[in-house]
C-alpha cells in the first residue's frame, strides 16, 4: 500500500513537471483588469495561487514581484484570495486591493450573486445542447492525499456531500488529436472543488487532460483545458465584469468540425436558463 501510495504521488510529480516545461512559454499570467479596489488577473495553467514556500513560483510570488506595494505582511499569503481556481486552471481571479473590498467580494460570493463562466474541451461528443448537473459533491474517500472530489452517485466511498450545480452548453464539436471532442462554456451555480471536473466526468465526458479525473490515463495533452473566460462580481464598491479571449482557438492538437453558437450567444442561453429555473 505505502509502495503504491509512492508510485503514485511520483508519477504526479512527473506529469505536472513536463507540463510545467511545455507551458511555461506558451502562457504567461497577466493583469486583465485594475482599479483602485481590484485587480482582476488571467492567472496561467499549472500555477499554484500560494505556497509555504516563500519563493516557490505561484500567484502570490507573481503578485508580489508586479504589486510589490500591495503585498501585506499582516496577510499569511501577503494578498486577498477570496476564491481560486484550481492549479491546471487557468483564466480569470480577483485579488481585491483592501480588506474592505475582499469583504465586499467575498459576500458577493457567499450571496451567489456572481457569474462565472469556463470555457472546456472534453472528451467525447454531447448528446444534448444544453446539461443541467444538479449532483452533489463530497470527498472520494479512497484518495485523500490528493484531495479528490467524487459525485454523491459515487455513494460507497464519497463522503461529506454537498449540494453542487453546473450548468453546460454546447459552443463546438471536433477532434483533440483525432478522438471525439466538444468546446462547451460551464456556468457553476455553487462552488466546490473541483466543480466542474467532477461534474464533466460523472456524465462520461471528462476534461481534456485532466490527469485526476481520466484515472491517471489522460497523459498527453499539454495541460488540462480548463479556462475561467469571465467573471462577473456586483458589490458594494463598483461591479466588476471582465472576460478573456478564448485561449484554445489556436491550439493544433484540437480540430473543429462543426460551429454550434458564438459564445456570447451561449452566455445569453445559459443566464437565460437559470433565470427561468430560479423563478419556476
Amino acid at each position: 500500500m505505502i509502495i503504491e501510495l509512492i508510485y503514485t504521488l511520483f508519477c504526479i510529480s512527473i506529469i505536472l513537471l513536463i507540463r510545467f516545461y511545455r507551458v511555461k512559454h506558451q502562457f504567461t499570467t497577466s493583469v486583465a483588469f485594475s482599479n483602485k479596489h481590484y485587480i482582476v488577473v488571467n492567472k496561467q495553467p499549472d500555477l499554484k495561487i500560494n505556497s509555504n514556500q516563500k519563493y516557490e513560483p505561484t500567484l502570490q510570488t507573481y503578485l508580489r514581484q508586479t504589486f510589490p506595494n500591495l503585498a501585506n505582511k499582516n496577510l499569511y499569503h501577503e494578498f486577498y484570495f477570496p476564491h481560486r481556481l484550481d492549479f491546471a486552471t487557468s483564466g480569470l481571479l480577483c485579488i481585491p486591493k483592501t480588506k474592505e473590498a475582499c469583504k465586499a467580494v467575498s459576500s458577493a460570493f457567499s450571496g451567489r450573486t456572481t457569474r462565472k463562466y469556463y470555457l472546456a474541451l472534453v472528451r467525447g461528443w454531447l448528446s444534448k445542447d444544453l446539461v443541467d448537473i444538479n449532483i452533489p459533491i463530497g470527498e472520494d474517500g479512497r484518495e485523500p492525499h490528493i484531495q479528490k472530489m467524487c459525485a454523491q452517485q459515487e455513494a460507497l466511498y464519497c463522503r461529506n456531500s454537498r449540494v453542487a450545480q453546473t450548468i453546460i452548453t454546447i459552443l463546438e464539436e471536433g477532434v483533440f488529436n483525432n478522438f471525439p471532442t466538444t468546446k462547451i462554456l460551464c456556468r457553476p451555480i455553487s462552488g466546490r472543488r473541483h466543480q466542474i471536473r467532477v461534474h464533466c466526468s460523472s456524465i462520461g465526458h471528462t476534461i481534456v487532460g485532466d490527469y485526476t479525473y481520466s484515472n491517471r490515463k489522460d497523459v498527453t495533452p499539454a495541460r488540462m483545458y480548463l479556462h475561467s473566460l469571465r467573471l462577473h462580481l456586483p458589490n458594494k464598491m463598483g461591479d466588476i465584469d471582465v472576460a478573456t479571449k478564448d485561449p484554445f482557438v489556436e491550439i493544433k492538437d484540437w480540430r473543429v468540425f462543426r460551429i454550434i453558437k458564438s459564445i456570447d450567444l451561449a452566455y445569453s442561453n445559459l443566464d437565460d436558463y437559470i433565470k427561468a429555473s430560479s423563478s419556476a
